[in-house]
């Protein structure tokens, strides 16, 4: 019998998973206790937006991690595997203004919903570690670090056109509109509306968030670097702020202005504006026929107090991301072409050195720092941050407006800034201009009446760096402690939606990088690795005439093998596409934890596609993971039936069969070794669970295909089986503690001298398991890329070996003789892994072969 009541020599069934869950859904909840001093290990899966209710993509991410940290943890690791809550922003305001009721209740009860779910999915989180973006206790965090920002003179507020959202009533950042002109959330077209605004100088940054995607410390970011170095730009040029002048009435003080060539900053001779410039829209109606048109408005040049003039223009070819041109005929055909169109006048310049330029530039842009007006290396395509929201539910921002003082911080002592409590009633957006009493406020430096600034933060501040409180999350004395900061981060493995690899990456490596700068942190990269997990696609159904969605039971397959709508027999598209209500084709993770239970659903969702790729999720690839447990189940039965059967005469004659199961033992010998070397390898490397599993389940197959004699007189088979269910624990934790105390109640066991089997311990309490030391491992002899030979070296010998050792043996091997005969051998570079196969790299001269590393 199990320790759920039920004979494990039967066929599992749904109603035996919910009985072993039933069972160990609150003991594999409790985390063993770590040992700090042992090397650490940082999975962090991207904090949820609490909606409510889990979809079948926070279970594909969270079921990665869970089994990352507990394989970890089964490793002798210092785990961290926190979980909290992105709480503040519109989805939720909106949804608490149709609900007529406060966004903070709204919030918590959705919290306290996912959060059981999460417990039902069997994730390991530390729950200590807790936080929510909308607790006082977090955004105090949240401002303090725009203080910080702000002692750096890193934040500033400005007044110029906007990206405004009609329909959400608040300003966007130009990260947040799409290539159409549309709101990322709401859709809506986006208005230009001018308005003072609070930004992040993100841009003094860019140069080093460029260069930071070359660190080694990164791994596995594969087309993120590229994503990244696409958003930031490659750093050629500067920019800086010009005074405007011109007489419209609702218009900007200063325009910054980028340009590739500021070491003839002091030979600008005209501003061009495109059609999408708010100067053009306000000076011109009738585009039609123009092609370059002075717009009666100039900018002064900072470093000369020369007026420049501003034109319309179709012709220019404008920066990337730019809707304006400083033009430079001096140095430039298709400039001078320009002024000697519009009939401006200047001079040819001399062509500058390359020592020159680089003199010039530094000299311009270091004066341009220092009149604080710019100057910093950035692409034409990056803005600086807009933080600034018209919203009511976000982090209020630590700014007093004194008539006085002007714009002042509030003092450290006095925060959190607490939001007010404000009603959303009546279908009504609050707004924290209307909160007349909260904004009146002293100011902090002359004690006059001020008034506190009313715009809260964007949300991607808030999450720019939660992964760094999670470290320290309940010191009430400092965003985190700069100890803890050097001894847990960076961040080990960084799991989340590809949708996220520009915007809050972004965000998040350019805090980073500024803490870095102030000796916070050890690194001024967040993340080591990281791991974009595919979309979990549902099949839907489209009707082909009307375009309609239409659910599953409003189709049917016809004789042809096609798909028709039931009620008017037209033809049916089909396809996969991301889960939408709207389409249908969404699956309720409840019904699937409902039906099948939590670990059955996490196995199939990991099992088969790779965790980057796509998950086309459908019913036909559940017949793998529900055999795969039938025959785990029914091994560890049969394993239990035969040994309960056993008499002590039979017990005390094992020793007497051990020569008839040689062969049979040599063969599970080396699948214990070769399994846990391939499982170990998928999980460690790349992630690969699809790979892992696969592993696992040609394993069983291994241990099942011989006879039944061993599993009553073999401590190699008894190994075996330990083994595989200790390899499934990090994957179905419930699953494989049912398995292991069946295994563990069998009346005697072979294998208690193995250090790697604890019988008085769970599973979850068992170290991974370790490949023996009289196990021969393969080390490849490569030369030019081609494999010549093979080492097979007891791991015992390996680790004792250096790795001169190692290339002297396999150049004293007969294939490598031949292959090299008459040629000298370079040179090679060589690293030991212990515990892994691997190769050796050799440079032959006279084939030019380049140079690899050697994994050992």
């Amino acid at each position: 019998m199990s320790s759920s009541g039920m004979p494990q020599d039967k066929f599992i069934d749904n109603d035996v998973r919910h009985k072993i869950e039933e069972s160990w859904k609150e003991k594999i909840l409790k985390r063993p206790k770590q040992n700090e001093n042992n090397e650490k290990y940082y999975v962090l899966s991207m904090f949820p937006y609490p909606s409510g209710s889990l979809h079948m993509g926070h279970v594909r991410v969270y079921a990665i991690s869970d089994a990352i940290s507990r394989f970890h943890r089964m490793n002798g690791k210092n785990v961290i595997h926190p979980m909290g809550w992105d709480a503040f922003g519109l989805p939720a305001e909106n949804a608490a203004i149709e609900r007529n009721i406060d966004p903070s209740e709204w919030t918590q009860k959705n919290i306290t919903n996912m959060k059981e779910q999460l417990k039902r999915m069997g994730c390991d989180f530390d729950w200590q570690r807790e936080l929510t973006t909308c607790d006082k206790n977090y955004y105090k965090w949240t401002q303090e670090l725009f203080l910080k920002l702000y002692k750096k003179n890193l934040t500033y507020q400005n007044e110029s056109y906007v990206n405004w959202d009609p329909i959400d009533k608040t300003v966007l950042a130009d990260e947040q509109v799409d290539t159409n002109g549309r709101s990322w959330r709401s859709g809506a077209k986006v208005e230009k509306k001018l308005l003072k605004q609070w930004f992040i100088k993100t841009t003094l940054y860019a140069k080093s968030l460029y260069d930071g995607l070359d660190d080694p410390i990164l791994k596995n970011w594969r087309d993120i670097i590229k994503i990244q170095k696409n958003w930031i730009g490659k750093c050629d040029g500067t920019t800086i702020d010009f005074e405007l002048i011109c007489d419209i009435n609702e218009k900007p003080k200063k325009l910054t202005l980028w340009t590739d060539k500021p070491e003839f900053i002091e030979h600008i001779k005209f501003l061009a504006v495109s059609r999408d410039n708010f100067l053009s829209k306000v000076k011109i109606n009738d585009f039609t026929n123009i092609q370059e048109k002075y717009l009666d408005a100039n900018v002064i040049n900072p470093f000369t107090g020369d007026v420049i003039p501003i034109y319309y223009s179709k012709n220019i070819k404008y920066p990337k991301m730019r809707d304006n041109y400083l033009g430079i005929p001096g140095v430039n055909e298709s400039d001078a072409e320009f002024c000697d169109l519009v009939g401006i006048k200047y001079d040819k310049l001399d062509e500058l050195t390359q020592e020159e330029t680089v003199k010039q530039r530094h000299e311009v842009m270091e004066e341009a720092k220092m009149k604080n007006i710019g100057g910093h290396l950035v692409s034409s395509r990056l803005r600086d941050w807009l933080i600034s929201r018209q919203r009511y539910w976000g982090t209020p921002i630590p700014i007093i407006h004194c008539d006085n003082c002007g714009a002042v911080p509030v003092p450290s002592d006095q925060l959190p800034v607490e939001l007010p409590v404000m009603s959303s009633s009546n279908n009504k957006i609050p707004n924290l201009r209307e909160a007349t009493d909260w904004l009146k406020t002293k100011c902090p430096e002359c004690g006059n009446d001020a008034t506190r600034e009313a715009d809260t933060m964007d949300t991607f501040v808030d999450s720019s760096w939660y992964f760094m409180r999670y470290i320290d999350s309940n010191n009430d004395n400092e965003m985190f402690s700069v100890d803890k900061s050097f001894k847990y981060l960076p961040v080990d493995l960084y799991i989340g939606g590809k949708e996220h690899a520009a915007l809050h990456l972004y965000y998040a490596r350019f805090i980073n990088h500024f803490l870095h700068s102030e000796n916070l942190l050890p690194t001024r990269e967040p993340f080591r690795q990281l791991l974009v997990q595919g979309m979990v696609m549902g099949k839907s159904y489209c009707d082909k005439e009307s375009g309609k969605y239409l659910k599953q039971d409003e189709v049917e397959l016809t004789d042809d093998n096609k798909y028709v709508n039931k009620n008017t027999g037209m033809p049916v598209l089909t396809n996969w596409e991301k889960m939408s209500k709207s389409k249908y084709n969404g699956v309720d993770p409840m019904e699937m934890f409902d039906e099948y239970g939590a670990d059955t659903t996490r196995l199939i969702m990991l099992a088969d596609v790779a965790p980057t790729s796509s998950r086309n999720w459908s019913n036909e690839t559940f017949p793998g993971v529900f055999n795969w447990q039938n025959r785990l189940w029914m091994t560890i039965g049969t394993f239990l039936t035969l040994r309960n059967k056993m008499t002590k005469q039979d017990i005390d004659n094992i020793s007497l069969r051990q020569d008839e199961l040689k062969e049979d033992n040599e063969y599970l010998f080396e699948s214990r070794n070769y399994y846990i070397k391939g499982v170990t390898s998928h999980l460690t490397m790349s992630q690969q669970f699809n790979a892992a599993i696969s592993k696992m389940q040609g394993f069983t197959n291994a241990i099942r295909r011989k006879n039944k004699l061993l599993l009553t007189h073999s401590r190699d088979l008894e190994r075996a089986l330990a083994t595989q269910i200790i390899m499934l624990a990090p994957i179905a934790p419930q699953f494989a503690s049912e398995l292991w105390a069946g295994f563990c109640s069998a009346p005697y066991h072979l294998a208690n001298d193995d250090p790697f089997i604890q019988l008085d311990k769970d599973v979850l309490e068992q170290s991974w398991p370790a490949l023996d030391m009289d196990y021969k491992m393969n080390v490849d002899i490569m030369i030019s890329g081609n494999q010549i030979a093979t080492l097979k070296i007891p791991r015992k010998i390996l680790e004792t070996l250096s790795a001169d050792d190692v290339a002297k043996m396999a150049t004293e091997t007969p294939e490598f003789c031949d292959k090299i005969k008459n040629r000298t051998i370079d040179g090679f570079r060589y690293e030991k892994l212990p515990g892994f196969d691997g190769k050796i790299f050799f440079q032959s001269t006279d084939l030019n072969a380049k140079k690899k590393k050697a994994v050992l």
